[in-house]
């Protein structure tokens, strides 16, 4: 592993637009740009485990009311309920909509727990140059960033739910605000994903130089 080229010994970078592989002439991000799709290139995503980590902050925080606060309103034959995500997972095992209710409890409570955990890892690890399972950690971040693109499924849900039981005066359903939090919460932690630079995460092999 620690026989690999490096980019920047080859003279190359790639783009974190396009992927696009060009060559490193200068050096210098504000006066390359991709000849594909004409962003601004950089050897690193600059200020990337500030960014990331207060991406992740706002995420967590934001994490709070989507769970307290009430994600859809329901009223059937003139009866009202508004319901939290968790109480909205209950309703659907009791009804016996029990993959209705698995599908929505890991998708809104698994998931972004795991991306919060995973995340934390990444960041506390890539700060510290660790040199612990770098490997598996580069799988980790690849696989926190495939997930992070299923996550708005609770979203589309309550769409969806909402959606199929307009029935005049029968059935009534409208979302309410904790589902806005809970999109929130999504594209927080997808942004927090994004700005993570896992190159951090193999910096551990170079201890004489240091990238943030």
């Amino acid at each position: 592993m620690s026989g690999a080229p490096y980019a920047r010994n080859l003279g190359v970078v790639s783009c974190m637009a396009c992927g696009m592989v060009c060559a490193d002439e200068e050096a210098a991000c504000d006066n390359l740009s991709c000849p594909r799709c004409h962003s601004a290139l950089c050897r690193r995503r600059p200020n990337s485990v500030g960014r990331a980590a207060a991406f992740l902050l706002a995420g967590m925080i934001c994490y709070l009311p989507a769970n307290l606060l009430p994600v859809m309103y329901t009223s059937r034959f003139g009866r009202g309920n508004e319901s939290t995500i968790l109480s909205g997972v209950l309703e659907f095992w009791h009804d016996g909509a029990w993959d209705i209710a698995l599908l929505i409890f890991v998708a809104s409570v698994a998931v972004p727990c795991t991306k919060f955990l995973a995340m934390s890892l990444l960041l506390y690890t890539g700060q510290r140059r660790s040199t612990w399972a770098m490997v598996e950690r580069a799988r980790l971040y690849r696989l926190v960033e495939l997930i992070g693109y299923w996550s708005m499924l609770d979203v589309l849900v309550v769409a969806l739910v909402a959606a199929l039981v307009q029935f005049k005066s029968l059935s009534y359903a409208e979302p309410r605000v904790g589902i806005l939090f809970f999109g929130l919460v999504v594209i927080f932690t997808m942004l927090s994903t994004l700005s993570f630079d896992p190159r951090l995460i193999w910096d551990g092999e170079t201890p004489d130089e240091r990238h943030t």
